[in-house]
């Protein structure tokens, strides 16, 4: 689910940008330069989001329980 969040946050981040810089370029008629600096100014924001997301994500992973753990060591390596 991560996986998809982050996409859609990429993906969400990028068009935004663009959009924007189309926008603003339009209005303004500074044809390419809002465009491409909103889109390379994305590409921070978008790895800064990421982290964040990966972070919330990695924080709310348990790690097994040692019991769980015990129950499987009698059986590890032994072929039947």
């Amino acid at each position: 689910m991560t996986v998809v969040w982050v996409a859609g946050l990429t993906l969400g981040i990028i068009f935004v940008a663009l959009f924007a810089g189309i926008l603003l370029d339009k209005f303004l008629n500074s044809k390419p330069l809002f465009t491409i600096i909103l889109t390379l100014a994305s590409i921070p924001l978008t790895i800064f989001a990421t982290f964040r997301v990966v972070k919330a994500a990695s924080s709310r992973i348990q790690p097994a329980s040692k019991k769980a753990n015990l129950e499987e060591e009698p059986n590890r390596g032994e072929t039947n």
